[in-house]
């Protein structure tokens, strides 16, 4: 229902007003929180119905997870430049840039759906990843806003926070707005709306200031991404937010394909399962920094990776709506853990004069990483079914548990190399 959006958004704007007299962050901060979930809502909507409106459009069903897949390829491919032109541009007309990137993927989308053109909805799909690279930079510039280096904690769950706003809006788009402008299997209107929602957060962002430490000098030498990334920490810091964000990828992308496609639940529950799943991601966030502050961040990536094996148990025990809704919610809140531990981690892995390469590298990892994960969801799902895809991803799991043996043994040798 249309009401719903309209609440949500209203919630949108409380809730920053609230939290902003709450925490004494910067403005910046606070311009991100209310910018960043209108220009997300795309994501959540190639998610939920791209592998649904794919396989109606395209020639082989199999390759109906592909526009997800191309997306985030696209957040891969565009990860570098996105560091690159925030340094040269600055993190505000960067930001533009990249927001731009997503009108116009708004645009191919409207096409596409109108013309039940399946490879123009893949072109659609890369327009909208390219998009959410120059969006996750966003992260990287409330860092910068902050001066104290304790507040990065506080900084990033209040950002992931504003996600939450997002997982209602996009599948809630795609389904009020599916019918609203005529098309062969619809969605053309919720692709107009989406369009809109970026002509908002492009005004909003008006408010925003590109950071003073972008300006700051130069100490030292920068060193070579090489010395950088043999660091304990780095490898740390990005194999934790790599495989977490990869195996959310994994199993979300199989979802509405598994749910509506193979087992026949409905668009409803579905959109409910993949509703209850982005929510997850970002509800943790109002607690997570007062966590990483009571029991630290290693316990936070330990609890991560244990939550990660309570999904596969529950994903593997049943395909009712429940067994789905239990463990896309659980695979939520052990990706808040994930990803905030790994976010948190980089910065103590470089100099500020580094920093632009070294996220930009960070970023292309991650999502390289979470592609291919996405592309081979489709084929392991069509190939092997829904537990298929759940025992694949016991050995990632696996690798987690190490990654956290390797931060506790940093921790007591945190000079070790």
């Amino acid at each position: 229902m249309l009401i719903n959006i309209v609440i949500t958004l209203a919630l949108l704007i409380l809730t920053t007003v609230v939290l902003s007299r709450i925490f004494s962050l910067p403005k910046n901060v606070w311009v991100l929180f209310l910018v960043q979930p209108l220009v997300m809502a795309a994501s959540p909507v190639i998610v939920f119905i791209g592998g649904i409106l794919s396989s109606e459009i395209a020639e082989n069903p199999s390759l109906a997870t592909l526009p997800v897949t191309v997306m985030i390829l696209g957040v891969a491919s565009a990860a570098i430049p996105a560091a690159l032109l925030a340094k040269k541009l600055g993190r505000k007309l960067a930001t533009y840039v990249g927001f731009s990137l997503g009108l116009l993927g708004s645009f191919i989308a409207m096409i596409a759906t109108q013309q039940a053109d399946f490879k123009l909805f893949t072109l659609a799909s890369l327009f909208f990843g390219m998009s959410t690279a120059f969006i996750q930079q966003l992260r990287f510039a409330a860092i910068e806003s902050v001066n104290d280096e304790n507040e990065i904690p506080t900084v990033l769950s209040m950002l992931m926070l504003s996600g939450i706003f997002s997982a209602f809006l996009g599948p809630e788009i795609a389904v009020v707005a599916k019918d609203w402008l005529a098309s062969p299997y619809g969605y053309t209107g919720s692709f107009a709306f989406i369009a809109g929602l970026n002509l908002v957060a492009m005004a909003v962002l008006l408010f925003f200031q590109n950071p003073l430490k972008v300006q700051t000098t130069q100490r030292g030498d920068a060193r070579p991404l090489p010395e950088i990334i043999k660091q304990p920490i780095f490898i740390i810091s990005i194999l934790t937010a790599a495989i977490g964000f990869a195996l959310m990828s994994y199993l979300m992308t199989a979802t509405p394909l598994s749910m509506h496609h193979m087992h026949g639940h409905s668009l409803m529950d579905t959109k409910w399962v993949i509703q209850s799943h982005i929510a997850a991601m970002f509800i943790p966030s109002l607690f997570t920094a007062w966590l990483v502050k009571k029991i630290g961040l290693q316990q936070i990536l330990l609890l991560g990776t244990l939550i990660y094996s309570i999904v596969t148990m529950i994903a593997f025990s049943g395909e009712q709506v429940v067994h789905y809704w239990w463990a896309l919610l659980l695979l939520g809140i052990g990706w808040n853990f994930l990803f905030l531990t790994g976010t948190s981690l980089l910065p103590q892995s470089y100099h500020p004069w580094e920093r632009h390469k070294v996220q930009a590298l960070n970023d292309f990892v991650i999502f390289g990483f979470q592609a291919i994960a996405s592309l081979l969801a489709g084929w392991m799902l069509f190939q092997a079914g829904w537990h298929g895809v759940v025992l694949s991803s016991i050995p990632f799991i696996i690798i987690l548990y190490v990654v956290t043996w390797l931060f506790y043994r940093h921790n007591k040798n945190p000079h070790s190399t």
